[in-house]
């Protein structure tokens, strides 16, 4: 399954997760280890770029925190020049790099966040990475759990490969833009340089450079 594969869909060095994501194939299984990653990445960042701000959570203190941003819990890593916006929950297990944008009423849950990503407007991102300057329109979810609460299956085509995990989001790649109100069922998997329409509901493996329209319909750049 190669369009799933780490070394196809992200940059490694847009995040201080490089080093560990690239002792997986598969980026989901990186998932379980987030919160020792960012507890163990805390304590060598340099004091002189990074607030602690106890209970395991640093700050860049060119961040901009808003005051009335909902809480900020650890273990969480917030990069340089990163802008967290009123409303926004983070609430825990969150690795979020520079240049990023994380809006109002916008939750994280155990994310890799590379550079430059923007959620903005009234996002859910739970159990999932997002690559280089990737983006989420307004109200574009993750949902990480299936309704039938059975374990992920990721498929691309006719190939599949069983995750053994139960909370599995998105894997977005480089590049990435999805469109408004776009529901990214558990298990999904978007290539790099690929947009997703508006109102779409995506699930599985979505090749690079494609623009998805529906289900049915997954176009390739030109």
């Amino acid at each position: 399954m190669e369009n799933a594969k780490i070394q196809n869909l992200y940059d490694l060095n847009e995040t201080l997760a490089g080093e560990y994501l690239r002792g997986f194939t598969y980026p989901w299984e990186a998932l379980s280890g987030i919160g020792e990653l960012i507890s163990e990445l805390g304590k060598k960042l340099d004091p002189e770029k990074y607030e602690y701000r106890g209970d395991s959570v640093w700050i860049a203190k060119s961040a901009r925190i808003y005051e009335n941003v909902g809480a900020v819990i650890g273990p969480c890593i917030i990069g340089e020049n990163t802008e967290v916006r009123p409303g926004a929950f983070i609430r825990g297990k969150a690795l979020v790099g520079n240049d990023c944008v994380i809006g109002n009423s916008t939750e994280l849950k155990n994310v890799i966040i590379f550079n430059h990503v923007q959620v903005p407007h009234y996002n859910y991102v739970g159990d999932s990475i997002l690559g280089f300057y990737s983006h989420m329109g307004a109200g574009s979810i993750t949902s990480n759990v299936k309704s039938d609460k059975t374990l992920v299956v990721v498929k691309d085509g006719n190939e599949e490969i069983e995750t053994g995990l139960k909370k599995f989001g998105a894997m977005l790649g480089d590049h990435v833009e999805v469109g408004c109100n776009s529901v990214l069922n558990p298990g999904t998997v978007i290539g790099r340089n690929t947009n997703i329409y508006p109102l779409s509901r995506v699930r599985g493996v979505i090749p690079s450079d494609s623009i998805f329209k529906d289900g049915d319909e997954i176009v390739i750049k030109r």
